[in-house]
């Protein structure tokens, strides 16, 4: 459902076994925003875990992108609950393609809410050292960012 999560669920879930059956070690999957908005937690929850079993049953990982920048803070904590309740691996904040990217305020609100449960993901936005190290500060246990080389030169430049 790669970008914007809205794809049928049926078609998250064939997307992710061919990926799996191909070799995958890592699914993303981005939650259906519109339902999440309307509330329909039931819907987003039941996908998550359908993907979720998918993966562990190929002893692959789940990371769910909320899209954090067209969400409430509630909702993006409710979405982090589902995750959790649902056993995906990582909650993550963006696609990259969104209005803006991960936040440490957004960070912060998802590492809060599901502690040591699941790991957070900052992705989207990350573009230099400094801002690695607040996402990390925040609470993010991974970065995705494509300025990885960039970040990793001044880190090692300074250490």
């Amino acid at each position: 459902g790669f970008p914007h999560g809205s794809h049928e669920t049926a078609i998250k879930l064939a997307e992710a076994q061919l990926a799996l059956d191909e070799g995958c070690t890592e699914l993303d999957m981005v939650i259906n925003i519109g339902k999440m908005i309307a509330g329909d937690t039931l819907y987003v929850r039941n996908e998550i875990k359908l993907l979720a079993d998918a993966a562990h049953a190929k002893g692959a990982i789940l990371k769910v992108i909320l899209e954090t920048c067209l969400l409430t803070s509630e909702e993006i904590v409710e979405a982090c609950k589902l995750s959790m309740e649902a056993g995906a691996d990582f909650v993550k904040t963006s696609t990259g393609f969104g209005s803006a990217g991960a936040s440490t305020v957004d960070v912060a609100l998802m590492k809060k809410t599901v502690g040591d449960h699941l790991q957070v993901k900052a992705s989207g936005g990350i573009r230099d050292y400094e801002q690695c190290m607040k996402m990390i500060e925040a609470g993010a246990d991974r970065i995705g960012a494509s300025a990885s080389v960039k970040i990793m030169e001044v880190y090692n430049s300074e250490h």
